[in-house]
C-alpha cells in the first residue's frame, strides 16, 4: 500500500458505530486522503524538525486499572528511560528521537498528555523519566476504547512537527475494545501513514489477549508483541519492547520490512 505522509485526521469521539457505517467511514477517509494528499504532494518537509524517530506511548487507564496498576506502569516506563541501555540507544539515533505519552480509556484528555519532547542526550533523556514519573492519572475511567486510543495515536504522529524517518505507536492494555471503533478502522490509517503500531497486552483475565493484539492490533512494518504475564511484570516487558523499538535498523533491514505488504487477511481485518 502506498504510504502518504501528513496531515489528515479521522480520529472521532463517536461510541456507537456499527459495522457498514465503519466501512462507509474507511472509504470516505481513504477519498479523503487522496484528494488532501495528492495536492500536498509536491510539498516538502521544509521546516519540520528532522528525527530518526517519532515514538507515542499510550497508557491503558482504564476501569481495569487500580492505582496500583497504574504506578506499577508508569514507574516502569520511567525505569526504562533511566537504564543506560536505553539511554545508549537514544544516542546512536541521529536528530534523536521524539517521544509523546497519553493515557487513554473510553477517552483521551489532552491535560493528561506528556507533550512531545526530543530526546537527544542523556540529561534529556533523564529529565524525560523524571516527567513520566509525576504524571498524575486521569481521574475519568472509562471503557477499553482501544480504536480510540489508536485514532489519537495517530493524530498525534500527523499533526506534530516533526519529520521522523520511522513512526512508531506503543499501545498497552489490559482487554480488549469494547465501546467505540474497532481497531481494524485505525490499523488500515496507520498504514496509509506508514505508521508502525506495537502492542504491550498485559495478560491478567482477557482469554487470549495476545492473540487478539497480534491479529487486531499491531500493525505496520516490524510490527510486534511483547507481552507481560501481569502487571509486576509490565516494567521488564516495557523494557524488552523499549529496547526493540529503539535498536536502530540497518539500512538492508528497513527496505526489507518496508518491502513487505499488508497480507489480504490483514486488510481485511
Amino acid at each position: 500500500m502506498e504510504q502518504f505522509s501528513k496531515p489528515f485526521s479521522f480520529h472521532r469521539d463517536d461510541t456507537k458505530f456499527g459495522s457498514m457505517v465503519e466501512r462507509l467511514a474507511v472509504i470516505l477517509a481513504m477519498v479523503t486522503i487522496c484528494l488532501t494528499l495528492f495536492s500536498r504532494q509536491n510539498v516538502s518537509a521544509q521546516g519540520r524538525i528532522q528525527v530518526a524517530i517519532e515514538l507515542v506511548l499510550a497508557v491503558d487507564t482504564s476501569l481495569s486499572v487500580d492505582p496500583v496498576e497504574f504506578d506499577l506502569q508508569i514507574g516502569g516506563i520511567a525505569r526504562a528511560f533511566r537504564r543506560p541501555e536505553i539511554i545508549s540507544l537514544i544516542a546512536q539515533h541521529r536528530g534523536g528521537v521524539a517521544v509523546t505519552v497519553f493515557q487513554w480509556s473510553s477517552t483521551v484528555d489532552p491535560a493528561y498528555v506528556i507533550p512531545w519532547t526530543v530526546l537527544d542526550t542523556p540529561r534529556s533523556v533523564l529529565a524525560f523519566a523524571e516527567k513520566i514519573a509525576r504524571v498524575k492519572r486521569d481521574p475519568v475511567k472509562g471503557f477499553t476504547a482501544l480504536g480510540r486510543a489508536l485514532g489519537f495515536g495517530i493524530d498525534q504522529i500527523v499533526f506534530n512537527q516533526f519529520e521522523g524517518r520511522q513512526l512508531k505507536i506503543d499501545v498497552s492494555g489490559d482487554g480488549r475494545n469494547n465501546t467505540g471503533q474497532a481497531p481494524a478502522i485505525f490499523r488500515r490509517m496507520a498504514q496509509v501513514y506508514g505508521i508502525t503500531i506495537n502492542g504491550l497486552p498485559i495478560l491478567i483475565d482477557t482469554y487470549k489477549l495476545d492473540t487478539y493484539f497480534q491479529e487486531k492490533v499491531i500493525s505496520g512494518p516490524g510490527a510486534f508483541i511483547e507481552t507481560a504475564t501481569d502487571y509486576r511484570d509490565f516494567a521488564d516487558a516495557f523494557y524488552r519492547k523499549l529496547t526493540r523499538e529503539l535498536t536502530p535498523m540497518t539500512a538492508e533491514r528497513m527496505s526489507n520490512q518496508l518491502a513487505k505488504p499488508a497480507s489480504a487477511t490483514e486488510a481485511a481485518q
